[in-house]
């Protein structure tokens, strides 16, 4: 079983791009470049591999989107900013409310083969897709004694039961996340509407939503070019490697 959905509720947002088996043309990878801004666009030129390349403008084409098609604001006139911290921002010039007085909240999290976004009206929300990996500096019972505090002494049991460590390791994800595929878990959490004196977002997590996985053509089917085509943009990208030579290994390997 996996978590895509093409249901949604209208207040409620789950999107997933698998960037990661995305082989973009020519004409997809230009058209992409001019539909972000262009400082965005300059940014991600700068990525080494071309995977992180791909995973940061699929999280920019999938923040588009949902605010053309959810908050209704034409794709010319979006202006994302950047917090301190790097989080993508709208300016309140711009945040608009559809449907209902409630405001939107989004976020975004890219990791492994997916980008994925998830946005709620009324309330926070914060999402993390990761990637079942074996831990690169501890050992699988180091690992969980630092995420001890995550789960309760039960589920812990239920984890470290599960047999083999890949295992254990599939089964910590697996309370923590819904599925997206063999190897992808999101989890998305939820929190109180973003005003004074409101509290973080929950530790606890609400039960697992359905994602859709988007197209790259679902991805700019609203979109609209906001600066000239430069040819020189896929001759960057081209010459670029997929990912480093360790990743492409494990990849080949898996």
């Amino acid at each position: 079983m996996t978590g895509w959905d093409r249901a949604e509720d209208m207040g409620s947002v789950r999107w997933a791009f698998r960037f990661g088996s995305w082989t973009p043309s020519r004409s997809d990878w230009l058209f992409a470049t001019r539909s972000v801004q262009r400082e965005e666009k300059d940014r991600i030129g700068q990525f080494m591999f071309a995977k992180d390349a791909k995973s940061a403008m699929a999280g920019r084409l999938l923040l588009r989107r949902f605010v053309c098609e959810r908050m209704g604001i034409p794709w010319s006139e979006i202006r994302l900013e950047r917090s301190p911290r790097g989080k993508p921002y709208l300016p309140s010039t711009l945040k608009v409310s559809s449907d209902s007085d409630q405001t939107w909240s989004f976020n975004i999290s890219h990791q492994g083969d997916y980008a994925v976004l998830a946005a709620e009206q009324g309330m926070q929300v914060g999402v993390d897709v990761m990637k079942i990996t074996m831990p690169g500096s501890s050992s699988v019972p180091e690992f969980f004694r630092i995420m001890t505090r995550q789960f309760t002494a039960n589920e812990w049991r239920v984890i470290q039961s599960a047999g083999s460590e890949r295992r254990q390791l599939a089964a910590f994800y697996r309370h923590w996340e819904s599925l997206l595929d063999a190897d992808h878990h999101v989890a998305v959490a939820l929190g109180p509407a973003d005003k004074p004196g409101s509290s973080p977002l929950p530790s606890a997590r609400p039960p697992p939503a359905s994602f859709t996985l988007l197209s790259f053509s679902d991805l700019i089917a609203s979109a609209s070019p906001l600066t000239e085509e430069d040819p020189a943009d896929w001759e960057n990208f081209k010459l670029k490697a997929e990912a480093p030579q360790r990743q492409r290994e494990t990849h080949t390997s898996t």
